[in-house]
This record gives structure tokens, C-alpha cells and sequence, in this order.
């Protein structure tokens, strides 16, 4: 999670991207939960890869997502923007035995069965335009013979959604360190499909993994999306999403919605797919599809398909919004 997520800007301009809250958790803590559910066994150890000016407040908020599931979580940087394979090797100390890699920008929905036959599992999901990832080709076994990073041609349509399970970490670590000794590049970064293809060349065995849904989080928009399919997924596990201390005034809110505490809804529709953070007050507005952070003002506002940060003071007739935090738009 080492990049800046210039995408998402303006709201990763004071926080990390994947410290954004969704429906009132983060997408990092979403993301270590799933994976902690879906693989069924313990995780011992999480290395969260930044950069080293995220700051010891973010650190402080990774590590405790590592120790609420039992795990001890440890801080490494990458020091340059050097490619995916770059990035996984920032954690080495940790390849070694059996080893999940996960991207922090992107959450799933799946039940993940580990193929003890398998080297490797790399979970795909099918795409549109499959030129913009990383993708797997199959033989008639259904085990992946190659992969191919953002393929200019058609290839596959099965598009690597960055969660990927080694049955021997420390063999990837072997085919990392192979890429930096002979300076192996593929537009000037270390790829980690460059390591995944020369451990197939060596007959390690990789299958596909499927998930259900891949949700992005790159830039407002699909984070908009992603808040809108977790509400649902949210209520449909029956989580509780609507804080028993909302203050609600003469409005109505259409689930799903998640609003936190120390809110104050007053003269104002809400919802559906709506997450609102924290001591958010909101006055003569409709709202719809979108995803508000904490300690704003928000008034006479006809909102849909928006983001905005926090301690935002807002009140005009613009129908669509992304905001960053301690902005004013009065």
C-alpha cells in the first residue's frame, strides 16, 4: 500500500487510501478481515508495505488492525516506486512458508479453497478490457500457463486482482531477488507477473482462484460504486449499520445506509446507499449514493454519486461532489 493514490485525490491528500473509511471501516481492515475469514486457517504475521512518510499516526492504525485478529504486524517501506515485485520485497522477512500478497486498493467477495496440489493460487475475475491488468492464460486443466502484464493484444479476459496464495514463500522471494540481480524490467518495474512466469517456467503449478466481485477503489467514482455494493453486502450479514444515537428530525433514511454516532439528520432524506461518519450534521438535503466522512456540515444540498471528506462545510446546489477534507463550498 506504498503508492499515493493520486487517483483518489483529493481525499488521499491527508489520509492513506487505504485508511479511507467504507461504511465506517477502513479498506485495509476490510480487507484483512476477508482474507482472515475466507483462508480458514490463523494468520501469524501481516507486513503492511508504505511509504515511509505516511507518518506514526497511519502506522499505529495498521498494526492494530494486525493485533484485532491475533496477528503481529510489522511496518516495512518501499523507498521507491520500483513495481509490484519491489514492493513484495519490502516484506521479506516474511517470505517464508505459506504467504497471502494482497493489494490494499482493492476489496472481494469469495470463498477461497486452497488447492493443496498448487504452488500457488492467483485469484482473477473476468473483464471488459483486460488491457488495463495483469492477466492469467489457462490450458484444458484449468491451471494458468502464462502471465501477462496489461497485454496490448488479447490474451485472457481473466484479469489478476492483486490477492495471491504461495504454498513456499520463500521460492518467490528466490525469483524477486533473480528479477533485481539481472535487472529485469518491464517499463522500468520490477513485475511481480515477470517472478510468477519464471516460477511456471520451472514447472511450479499455479491455478486460478475465483471471486464472486472485485470491487475498485482507485478513484472517487468507483469508491462511490464499492461503498454502495459493501452497504449491501453489509446488511445482508446482518451487520449493524445506523448508530443508536442518530438524531433524526423530521427525515427518513432508505437502507441500506451506514451512520455513525453524533449524527444529526434534520429536514433531509437519506439513502439508499449513503455512509455518513461521525458527528456529520445534515440539514434540508436529499442524498443519495454517497459516501461522507466525519465532523461535516452539510445543508440544503440535493446530492448523488458524491464523495466528501471530512470537516467539510458545504451548502449549494452542485448534484454531484467530490470533496476533500476541511473543505468549504458555501
Amino acid at each position: 500500500m506504498a503508492g499515493r493514490g493520486t487517483r483518489l485525490r483529493p481525499h488521499t491528500l491527508t489520509n492513506a487510501k487505504p485508511l479511507i473509511p467504507v461504511a465506517g471501516v477502513s479498506v485495509a481492515e476490510r480487507l484483512v478481515r476477508e482474507i482472515a475469514k475466507v483462508m480458514k486457517q490463523p494468520i501469524d504475521k501481516i507486513s503492511f508495505i508504505i511509504k515511509e512518510d505516511f507518518g506514526s499516526e497511519i502506522e499505529k492504525k495498521l498494526l492494530k488492525i494486525a493485533s484485532d485478529i491475533g496477528a503481529k504486524g510489522q511496518i516495512d517501506y518501499q523507498k521507491e516506486a520500483l513495481g509490484t515485485a519491489d514492493a513484495v520485497y519490502a516484506g521479506k522477512d516474511l517470505l517464508e512458508g505459506p504467504v497471502v500478497v494482497a493489494y490494499a486498493d482493492t476489496l472481494f467477495k469469495g470463498s477461497f479453497d486452497l488447492d493443496n496440489t498448487a504452488d500457488g493460487i492467483i485469484w482473477v475475475k473476468k473483464v471488459e478490457d483486460p488491457s488495463q491488468f495483469g492477466v492469467v492464460k489457462l490450458n484444458e486443466n484449468g491451471e494458468i500457463i502464462s502471465f501477462v502484464e496489461k497485454p496490448e493484444e488479447y490474451v485472457s479476459d481473466l484479469a489478476i486482482i492483486g490477492i495471491y496464495y504461495f504454498k513456499n514463500g520463500e521460492v518467490l522471494k528466490k525469483e524477486i531477488e533473480y528479477l533485481f540481480d539481472n535487472d529485469v524490467k518491464i517499463k522500468g518495474e520490477y513485475q511481480l507477473t515477470t517472478a510468477l512466469e519464471n516460477m511456471k517456467k520451472k514447472n511450479h503449478i499455479f491455478k486460478p482462484g475465483q471471486v464472486s466481485d472485485w470491487m475498485d477503489f482507485g478513484n472517487p467514482k468507483v469508491a462511490v460504486e464499492t461503498n454502495a455494493k459493501i452497504l449491501a453486502y453489509d446488511q445482508k450479514e446482518g451487520r449493524k449499520l445506523i448508530a443508536d444515537d442518530v438524531e433524526l428530525i423530521n427525515s427518513e433514511i432508505i437502507e441500506p445506509c451506514y451512520i455513525a454516532e453524533g449524527v444529526r439528520i434534520e429536514n433531509s432524506s437519506i439513502g439508499p446507499y449513503v455512509s455518513i461518519g461521525k458527528n456529520t450534521v445534515i440539514e434540508n438535503s436529499n442524498i443519495t449514493n454517497s459516501l461522507i466522512q466525519n465532523e461535516n456540515l452539510i445543508q440544503n444540498a440535493d446530492l448523488k454519486d458524491s464523495m466528501i471528506g471530512s470537516f467539510v462545510k458545504y451548502n449549494g446546489n452542485f448534484e454531484r461532489l467530490s470533496l476533500g477534507d476541511y473543505s468549504e463550498l458555501i
